[in-house]
């Protein structure tokens, strides 16, 4: 292999945030890797979804989110993967980005957001304070292999992954359980967040492990204001589909252009809200400094009550029911006489009238002559109408900050995969597609298939770019530890002839023999860097030939022979 595609097809088997970030196509690589995993597929066998089959996509979708939910935790653990630098990975990458792009759009490296994380200490907030400026986590975006490992890591109880993870998760989960075609699915990545969009109904935004419909992302609640956070305070960096990428940095792009403005549009309208009272009386609870202008009014047997905002917003908080919504009947129930009046608020505003004002003149409050008649209709309420405005058309208007349409779009073949087809038929469709399409290629690199793949991206990232193992297994012998590798299950994360990494081999402490191989490699290798080390792969027979020989077991049926030289050359034979 070239240099330059050793370093992409490394980082397809290591996928550090650093590496997708520079190298766009593995974001989907990840997700073509999932859908090829026989851990998601097996999910279609439990009772919660073989009791949806023959239910809507919409409707699996919605019950996917309780069972990742229940199944995963979100995790941002910074010392799991353990550090790099911030000096090491720009010399790595300056053959493809300089340092003063990285730095406009990755928030490691200078990059803080437009808005929220402008004043937020990036270090401090992701626990870095205490490692000196240039180190940096070394995070990876896990397979579903690597998120289901952590169910065996030490304080964990259940699988986990951070958010670019379980965005890759939810794609390739919606497309094998949910059956929702790879056109309709896109991965919006922004410099500290992963979602995607799914184009069903009006749109589901995935969120971590959550899903946000439209209804949700303006219900003005805490948990889907705290969602929004990425949306509306950075740039998108990367967008992700089954026909290509686009980056925010790079000029050319693969994804297809019809359907990137197809995206822009559809984003668009899931980002854009009329004005009704239900979404006016979510605006209140989000911004609830404005409460005190308005009153709600409530015919009850034929008499009008009036109720102040901030009053009846206190009784929802404790409540099942909400304001304005089908509840709404029920949640006025709730309260007391005593908190309604039988007379207007005269120096409040009503909600019902604004509301009535609103559709009665027909106002438009993206144009500034529909901003101006709201300000002359509310300026004797409302103190702050400049600010009340503005925040108004905020709340309702998102413009997402995409990358530009300014770009070379190139073709490739789009990835065309029937959600009605078997796990073998994928995979099958998958392979013929390698030599036309790099991205499926690099594919089988990030879902490990050692029986097709070279093997050269796989051994130098084990040899690398695995700090955690070295960490563990400080102060110990080389004889202790093989006695430690020993201790630990004799069993691969990984199915079949495919191979993890060895930190997560030490991470979720089970590791087949040919793992088990790599770690102590790599770990010998970094304590002493002048050793010229032999791994001999013999089907079960695994054998680490450095100042002596140390042999492992293995049912992986492989057959290798790798050779390491002081300077980091590497013989690969067999």
């Amino acid at each position: 292999m070239k240099i330059q595609d050793i370093e992409k097809y490394t980082s397809a088997v290591t996928l550090s945030d650093m590496e997708v970030f520079v190298y766009p196509e593995l974001m989907y690589s990840l997700v073509l890797a999932n859908i090829m995993s026989p851990n998601i597929w097996r999910w279609r066998q439990e009772d919660t979804f073989k009791k949806l089959e023959g239910k809507t996509p919409y409707r699996k979708l919605m019950r996917m989110r309780q069972f990742i939910m229940d199944e995963y935790e979100f995790n941002l653990d910074i010392e799991t993967w353990g550090m790099t630098s911030k000096a090491g990975e720009l010399k790595r990458f300056a053959h493809v980005i300089s340092p003063e792009d990285v730095a406009k759009s990755n928030a490691l490296f200078g990059y803080h957001g437009d808005k929220y994380y402008f004043d937020v200490d990036i270090r401090r907030h992701f626990g870095l304070d205490k490692y000196d400026d240039d180190a940096i986590p070394y995070w990876k975006t896990e397979t579903v292999e690597a998120m289901d490992g952590f169910q065996y890591k030490s304080g964990y109880t259940k699988k986990a992954g951070e958010c670019v993870s379980l965005s890759s998760l939810y794609a390739a989960a919606a497309f094998i359980v949910c059956q929702i075609p790879l056109e309709d699915i896109y991965m919006v990545l922004t410099p500290l967040h992963s979602q995607n969009f799914i184009d069903i109904r009006e749109g589901v935004i995935t969120n971590n492990r959550r899903v946000i419909t439209k209804p949700m992302w303006f219900n003005g609640t805490a948990i889907s204001m705290k969602a929004q956070r990425a949306m509306r305070n950075e740039n998108i960096t990367i967008v992700a589909h089954n026909t290509g990428s686009v980056h925010c940095l790079y000029k050319d792009a693969t994804i297809d252009p019809e359907a990137y403005k197809y995206l822009s549009s559809r984003l668009g309208e899931f980002l854009a809200a009329d004005f009704s009272m239900l979404i006016f009386s979510n605006f209140l609870r989000d911004r609830g400094k404005f409460q005190k202008y308005f009153q709600f009014c409530h015919n009850h047997r034929g008499q009008d009550k009036f109720i102040k905002a901030e009053i009846l917003y206190s009784y929802e908080h404790g409540s099942r029911f909400r304001i304005a919504d089908e509840t709404y009947e029920k949640l006025l129930d709730e309260v007391s006489n005593e908190d309604y009046s039988i007379y207007r608020i005269t120096s409040r505003m009503c909600c019902e009238q604004l509301r009535a004002f609103m559709e009665y003149e027909d106002i438009d409050l993206r144009s500034t002559a529909g901003q101006s008649k709201l300000k002359e209709y509310l300026k004797g309420h409302v103190r702050e109408i400049d600010e009340f405005v503005e925040s108004l058309v905020d709340f309702m208007f998102l413009n997402p900050l995409l990358p530009s349409m300014d770009k070379e779009f190139s073709h490739i073949a789009p990835i065309k995969l029937d959600p009605a087809w078997s796990r073998e038929q994928v995979i099958e469709y998958l392979q013929s597609m390698r030599q036309t399409n790099s991205t499926v290629d690099l594919a089988f690199y990030a879902y490990r298939d050692m029986e097709t793949c070279n093997w050269e991206p796989f051994v130098r990232a084990a040899l690398e770019r695995n700090p955690v193992s070295v960490e563990m297994s400080d102060c110990l012998s080389t004889d202790d530890v093989c006695r430690w590798l020993g201790t630990m299950v004799n069993e691969s994360v990984y199915d079949g002839k495919r191979l993890a990494q060895p930190d997560e081999a030490v991470n979720f402490r089970r590791a087949d023999g040919i793992e088990k191989a790599f770690t102590m490699a790599n770990i010998i290798r970094n304590n002493a860097p002048d050793s010229e080390i032999e791994i001999i792969i013999d089907h079960e027979n695994v054998t680490v030939k450095a100042d002596k020989e140390y042999r492992f077991v293995s049912s992986k049926g492989l057959k290798k022979a790798i050779k390491v030289s002081p300077n980091g050359d590497l013989n690969i034979s067999g």
